[in-house]
């Protein structure tokens, strides 16, 4: 059956069948729910604004070929492995799906506190597919998500239910790990008795040590229970009326195997205990004195769970637990091995019998004739609050209201993880219009309101200011998207809640407080506030972001456009100082771009996309494996920098922050290609990338066609009908070399400048051609700090060096330089390989390209002697004290229109340093004289 028209599938055939009066506007002057389309939901503020993915098609090339691979992985991989931590943690079935394990399971780092984010990157890996592709997987792949997580959300707002499980002789109480739930007993179930039997089928699925089977007792002083494993790995029986001290205790000899039944029974009489399993005495304490009865009636009687709040819960199914007021025999333990006691001559228990095979509801019927019935319950208590939706209980959310210091083994980024499942959830709602995924993304901020509305301004900042525990991601961003959907004065309120006002008002006064700082857990929050801006107005939010931006580029910046070093920011202008193995957080990228691009909604200053081809083109593209994967996505967490690196595409523990900002980066590529002036009177051209655009508002398409960057140029074709708008060409700032523009073969006038854009205004048609000829140069950039420090580009590729060396390799440039200062004479290209080259006897290819090769992506500058043009003036190339040569200041004036004009620059400069006392006039006289005396190439 298909699934009933959505709230905006209805307002889209509404407006497309009728003209209408304006729509009723909600408390915050927006509509209560406007159509999501690129065009209706542009903020006011912005000058320009984005396409959709659907509207903009990749074409042939290395984008394609990178998001084919993340693409493969996306139709492959089993959405039931993400949703198995939700389900789990609901108490639902999880279809013996396994979790993706790392930072997406309970046995990942930091006991998997951060599960449920990698999923929330996934629904938007998939949406954004869908939306690139229309390809129907993917949608019927976020349909599944969205089902189950609605599912789950219901589940959780219940009391738990039993699962039901084949037993070893009929059903059985299953208890899925990471559930939280327990079988609590009322109190009068060991009856103050003073011999005893307690007898239990179970059926472990994991090997923690210390998970209770039961625990009988008051607190961690008095108390009974029987351990699964204990820190040996084997079962234990212990009593105690004076805490772990005073313990009265038996041990297996072998552990239980796991998913396999196994009965336990333990009886205690005449100041004798014995431990039993599969029907074999396998301990006996014969000075075991205490006995129920001398442990009085207790108040926490649970199977599954232990007094001790640190132990873990126990996963795996019990069968037939039964206590009897008398120690069994031998003989009758035996026969338990293969009969129900209800069918063996012992008979049910006379103090406890619970078959666990009810199929439904929260409770166990007690068989005894006592009435004890038994209740299923959570350790956290419950049910949620309305709205709460996430892997794990609300206890991190709680824990985090009262901390003050940072402890991710207790509480990590809960709502971070928060963001990642809600912006999942708006992007599914935006790819397929389901109302579900709207329903609960905007509960899920209802929530949040609801707790984070009542506490005062100052818990909040303090919350905001703890590192990793208080980290919240892009959140802001995503709940004043949802505000433009919902119209809600809630949810715009709680954006505001995630005010960081340390960090707002120093950015906001221009002062650099980075240093020190987590770099992820601050980039993403100033694209939330320059949504802030767009949704209030509010200067401040905009004003600190663009100056933030400012503090990251180029001061914290590497060449390939990344930024942090073991996640931190360091001081500002210290780069070869931070270069390490754990440099350049994939995550920093992602979120640099995302940034950037929304900063240029506002102020279209080229630097914004100048930065945004350095880091897509380099970084982002060279994070992804050039190779299939079905398991993983295989992309970098960090990019250590240092010699002889190689990339690890398989990270940590798996299922990583980067490996999900990675999922989403490849399968969005295009979304910067182009944007459209507000009122659609111009087209910006972004990036050189092959791709189609379709512009329904003007019934235009644009088809470019290039092998960038392979091939520095492009072309754009135009298609459908005529109209009348400005085309704007970024011309990168490194494009020094020229940049030509031709229309239908003729030239355009003008002189593009580097770092700008180039407007050429029209009536465009069909089949008009724009031809764009911007030749690559090669240049270094330096080290702030250390001038002799320095990475190579090629145009906009970023060269590495392909060498297993873990000493910085040693490279001269300037031996062959032109008139033009392009360094490209030094270097040999790689026949049938293009932007491979050889240098100072080393292979230098992209850093984009996806490989597990040695590399450097700096090199140490070595000018030992001034040459020109292959001429050798004898002279030693002095240095400043920071690190700046005699050649760098000379070569610093290309280009050079004719060799007079480098001769006299020559002169210049030796004049000058012969002044400053660093180099003599006799060899200042013979620098000149070889630079008159050599040849050199335009």
């Amino acid at each position: 059956m298909a699934r009933p028209l959505s709230r905006r599938s209805l307002l889209h055939a509404a407006t497309a069948a009728v003209a209408v009066p304006a729509l009723s506007q909600a408390p915050t002057g927006r509509a209560a729910a406007a159509p999501a389309t690129a065009a209706a939901d542009t903020p006011a503020a912005r000058t320009v604004r984005p396409f959709g993915l659907e509207d903009v098609s990749l074409g042939q090339g290395v984008f394609a070929d990178k998001r084919k691979l993340m693409l493969d992985h996306a139709r492959g991989y089993d959405v039931n492995r993400l949703l198995q931590v939700f389900r789990a943690n609901a108490g639902l079935s999880t279809g013996g799906a396994v979790a993706p394990g790392g930072w997406e399971g309970l046995d990942g780092e930091a006991n998997g506190n951060l599960r449920g984010h990698y999923t929330g990157h996934f629904l938007t890996m998939l949406a954004q597919a869908y939306r690139g592709s229309k390809e129907q997987v993917f949608a019927d792949r976020i349909g599944t998500m969205v089902g189950a997580l609605t599912e789950v959300r219901a589940a959780l707002r219940r009391d738990p239910a039993v699962l039901s499980a084949a037993g070893r002789f009929g059903a059985a109480a299953d208890q899925v790990r990471g559930s939280h739930q327990y079988v609590d007993l009322p109190p009068a179930v060991l009856g103050g008795a003073s011999a005893i039997t307690l007898s239990v089928w179970v059926r472990p699925t994991h090997d923690a040590n210390w998970t209770r089977v039961f625990d009988f007792g008051d607190d961690t002083s008095r108390y009974l229970y029987l351990a699964a494993r204990n820190q040996a790995g084997v079962p234990r029986f212990a009593v105690t009326a004076s805490g772990a001290g005073g313990e009265q205790g038996m041990n297996g000899t072998a552990a239980l195997p796991l998913n396999q039944w196994s009965h336990l029974a333990v009886t205690i009489a005449g100041g004798t205990g014995t431990l039993y399993v599969n029907g074999t005495a396998v301990a006996r304490n014969t000075a075991m004195s205490l006995t129920p009865a001398a442990l009085g009636t207790l108040k926490n009687n649970w199977l599954g769970r232990s007094n001790y709040s640190a132990d873990p819960v126990f996963a795996g199914a019990f069968e037939e637990f039964n206590v009897f007021a008398r120690a069994l025999t031998a003989a009758e333990i035996t026969e338990l091995q293969s009969h129900r006691a209800a069918d063996a001559s012992t008979g049910r228990g006379d103090l406890a019998s619970y078959a666990f095979d009810e199929t439904a509801g929260g409770t166990f019927a007690d068989a005894s004739g006592r009435g004890l019935t038994a209740t299923l319950r959570r350790t956290w208590g419950g049910p949620s609050h309305p709205g709460f939706l996430a892997a794990y209980p609300e206890t991190q959310f709680i824990d985090l209201e009262s901390r003050t210091a940072s402890d991710y083994t207790k509480v990590w980024a809960p709502y971070y993880t928060a963001h990642k499942i809600l912006k999942g959830l708006l992007d599914a709602y935006t790819a397929t219009d389901d109302d579900r995924a709207l329903d609960l993304a905007s509960a899920m901020c209802d929530w949040m309101y609801a707790r984070l509305a009542k506490l005062p301004k100052e818990t909040l900042q303090r919350m905001w200011g703890i590192f990793s525990s208080g980290e919240f991601g892009g959140i802001v961003e995503a709940v004043c998207d949802l505000h433009a959907l919902t119209g809600k004065a809630e949810h715009l309120a709680l954006a505001r809640l995630f005010d960081l006002d340390r960090l707002i008002d120093a950015c906001a006064a221009n002062t650099d407080i980075l240093d020190g700082l987590h770099a992820n857990q601050h980039i993403p929050i100033f694209t939330g506030y320059v949504r802030l801006y767009d949704e209030t107005g509010e200067e401040r939010y905009l004003t600190s972001a663009k100056n933030f931006w400012d503090m990251v580029v180029p001061h914290r910046m590497y060449g390939i456009g990344g930024t942090s070093t073991q996640e931190f920011w360091k001081a500002r202008d210290v780069i070869a100082g931070t270069i390490g193995a754990a440099t350049a957080e994939t995550c920093c990228a992602y979120n640099m771009l995302k940034l950037s691009r929304t900063l240029f909604f506002h102020e279209q200053d080229p630097k914004y996309m100048d930065y945004y081809e350095r880091a897509l083109f380099n970084q982002v593209l060279g994070s992804k494996q050039d190779k299939p994967d079905a398991e993983k996505p295989l992309v970098t967490y960090f990019i250590g920098l240092t010699p002889g690196h190689v990339r690890d595409y398989t990270p940590k523990q798996g299922t990583t922050c980067c490996e999900g900002t990675g999922m989403e980066s490849a399968t969005k590529y295009q979304d910067s290609v182009y944007f459209a002036q507000a009122d659609g009177s111009a087209l910006y051209v972004n990036l050189y990338s092959a791709s189609t655009l379709t512009w329904a508002e003007r019934g235009v398409t644009v088809t470019q066609t290039t092998r960038f960057p392979e091939e520095e140029g492009s072309t754009l074709t135009f298609g459908g009908g005529r109209a009348s708008f400005t085309l704007r060409l970024r011309v990168p700032s490194w494009a020094t070399a020229g940049f030509r523009v031709t229309v239908n073969g003729r030239a355009v006038s003008g002189t593009p400048e580097p770092g700008t854009y180039f407007d050429v205004s029209r009536s465009w048609r069909a089949g008009d051609t724009v031809r764009i000829a911007m030749p690559f140069r090669t240049r270094v950039e330096k080290a702030l700090d250390d001038a002799s420090l320095q990475t190579l580009f090629h145009g906009p590729v970023n060269l590495v060096a392909r060498d297993a060396a873990t000493e910085y390799l040693k490279a001269g440039l300037y031996r062959d330089a032109g008139l033009s200062g392009d360094l490209a004479s030094s270097l040999t290209p790689v026949p049938g390989r293009p932007l491979h080259f050889t240098l100072a006897g080393a292979e230098w290819a992209p850093f984009a390209e996806g490989t597990e090769d040695p590399t450097h992506a700096y090199f140490r500058r070595a000018e030992p002697k001034v040459v020109f043009g292959g001429r050798d003036s004898g002279v030693a190339n002095p240095a400043k004290p920071g690190g700046t040569t005699l050649l760098d200041e000379i070569w610093a004036g290309a280009p050079f229109p004719d060799k007079g004009a480098l001769v006299g620059r020559v002169r210049s400069t030796v004049d000058a340093w012969v002044s400053g006392g660093l180099l003599s006039r006799a060899d200042g006289d013979k620098v000149v004289a070889t630079a008159r005396a050599a040849s050199y190439k335009s």
